[in-house]
């Protein structure tokens, strides 16, 4: 059977690639030397200053401007190609690469450094063939990738969608609706087509996980984000979830409980302390600073007197074995 792609069998498929590159490289030719005429305009000068209006001439913007209008071309566009030109001399443009990836090595400071690198392209995975693709250069130089492919890539990309607030609530609230997500995050102390375009990025848990997180570091994000009350009710159940683990790590992590034979009681009470002090610990580090009225203080004073009676009846009962509740006690303990 023939092998085909798309519609065209694999032989004129090579047709079409080699008929391609060949235009490409004409194409690149004619940015190239276009971009020269506007180097001879208009030379590149030292960082920092514009030749001034005068009687003999234009400044460097107009000038480049009117060379743009006349030939046809967006005036930004023969920006781009005047740089490119003036980054890669005659004797070092390189004819298998294509314009654009000569831009984005463009940016690399040291010339030598830069000369070299293109001649040195990366192994394609698809091909095992060396050839410079897009993304390929821009990870060289540290940009951002047009299709991400690692945590970091993605995160990034999603960073460069969520800049306004109202889509970083909208993506933080619904990557909190996953129960894996809202678990994770809880571990670390046109908006519908931005939103559209986040969602596609964060498929990936781990990926979606940092970006909630860090979504939610934003005051203003995390708030509106928690009037969801399914966001809401997934963090409040993976902050439990976490505190249960916290349990069965100490239980785990504590010698003296590890050689004797418990009861599931035993285990369950010694877990629910965990639980508690790992909350505890978790909570009151974000009080500073923090002002109470009067029935907030009485409020919180009057669940401690029900913590330190549940504390005193637990360790009445561990030491006579007794847990009948008091009368004054079960009405404490129901907030009576």
């Amino acid at each position: 059977m023939v092998a085909t792609i798309g519609q065209v069998s694999q032989q004129r498929y090579d047709e079409l690639v080699t008929q391609s590159r060949d235009l490409i490289r004409e194409r690149d030719r004619i940015q190239f030397t276009v971009g020269d005429y506007a180097l001879e305009i208009e030379p590149i000068g030292p960082r920092g200053g514009s030749r001034p209006h005068d009687a003999l001439g234009l400044g460097v913007v107009d000038s480049l401007r009117t060379f743009a209008e006349d030939i046809g071309v967006a005036p930004a566009t023969l920006e781009v190609w005047r740089y490119v030109a003036s980054r890669w001399p005659a004797d070092q443009r390189r004819a298998d690469v294509p314009f654009h990836i000569h831009r984005v090595l463009a940016t690399i400071t040291d010339a030598d450094q830069r000369f070299t690198m293109i001649g040195e392209p990366p192994v394609l995975a698809r091909t095992g063939k060396r050839r410079w693709t897009e993304d390929k250069a821009k990870r060289r130089v540290g940009w951002q990738v047009t299709r991400p492919k690692t945590v970091q890539e993605k995160v990034n990309a999603v960073h460069d969608l969520v800049t306004d607030d109202e889509v970083a609530t909208r993506v933080a609230t619904d990557l909190l609706r996953r129960p894996k997500v809202a678990f994770k995050v809880s571990t670390e102390t046109s908006v519908l087509d931005r939103v559209g375009a986040v969602h596609e990025l964060v498929r990936d848990d781990e990926v979606a996980t940092r970006i909630a997180t860090d979504l939610l570091r934003r005051p203003e994000v995390a708030a509106r984000a928690m009037t969801d009350t399914t966001a809401r009710h997934s963090v409040n159940r993976a902050q439990a979830d976490q505190d249960r683990q916290g349990g069965e790590l100490v239980r785990q992590r504590t010698p003296a409980l590890q050689q004797i034979e418990h009861t599931s009681e035993f285990l369950d009470l010694v877990g629910a302390c965990a639980q508690f002090v790992a909350s505890a610990g978790r909570i009151v580090p974000g009080l500073r600073g923090l002002n109470y009225t009067e029935d907030e203080k009485a409020t919180v004073q009057r669940n401690l007197a029900r913590v330190r009676a549940a504390a005193d009846w637990i360790e009445g009962a561990v030491a006579t074995g007794q847990v009948t509740q008091e009368e004054g006690l079960a009405r404490l303990l129901a907030g009576e």
